[in-house]
């Protein structure tokens, strides 16, 4: 497929994606993921059907687009006073909304769009979660704490939850999410062979 141009930010476009995304989520509340087309979320957006086409490709892209809006945050997360106690909430929440079905099927979605290659990599939803983490860690600075990398957080708790959500062998729990947090900062501050280390300690109930 022959790349599209980049749709210049504001203005008339962002009102078209705008009324995309949210015909797109209208129409999934009222009929179904399994029964959306092209043509009817163009005529429930006000859009042609080219217009979407164009811009998205075709509806597995629309969907991934859609699925990666909705990795953005609408606030910035929860300040309980420490880096570990941040996390631990943050983390919490990212497992919960993950594994949601809502959560379920914007990964699918996301997978999706991957594997037509018409996505960039590294994947913007990357850029998003590691962007709340590095609020996280931002604070954790300020305040004068160790903090582990925003990397070590991906790998090591981020990662795991995805993997377990998608493919098992069983889902995540809020004590295996624990762990791996406690994990993470028993290497913040260390080397980065040092932080593995101590993400190793956590890895045990993940192969349970």
């Amino acid at each position: 497929m022959n790349p599209r141009p980049a749709p210049r930010p504001g203005g008339r476009s962002a009102r078209v994606q705008a009324a995309v995304h949210r015909a797109t989520h209208e129409l999934t509340e009222q009929i179904g993921r399994a029964q959306l087309t092209v043509p009817l979320i163009a005529a429930h957006a006000g859009v042609t059907p080219s217009t979407i086409y164009r811009r998205w490709g075709d509806l597995a892209e629309l969907l991934a687009d859609v699925a990666l809006d909705r990795f953005r945050a609408d606030t910035e997360p929860a300040d309980t006073g420490s880096v570990e106690g941040d996390l631990q909430a943050w983390a919490e929440q990212f497992f919960e909304e993950m594994g949601s079905e809502v959560g379920q099927a914007m990964l699918r979605d996301v997978l999706a769009g991957r594997s037509q290659g018409e996505m960039p990599v590294p994947c913007q939803c990357a850029a998003y979660t590691a962007s709340q983490i590095e609020i996280v860690l931002a604070r954790g600075t300020a305040r004068g704490e160790a903090v582990p990398a925003v990397d070590a957080i991906m790998d090591g708790v981020v990662a795991p939850i995805i993997y377990r959500t998608l493919f098992g062998p069983t889902r995540a729990s809020h004590a295996l999410v624990h762990a791996l947090v406690s994990g993470c900062m028993a290497g913040a501050g260390r080397q980065p062979s040092d932080c593995n280390l101590a993400l190793a300690g956590a890895a045990g109930p993940m192969l349970d």
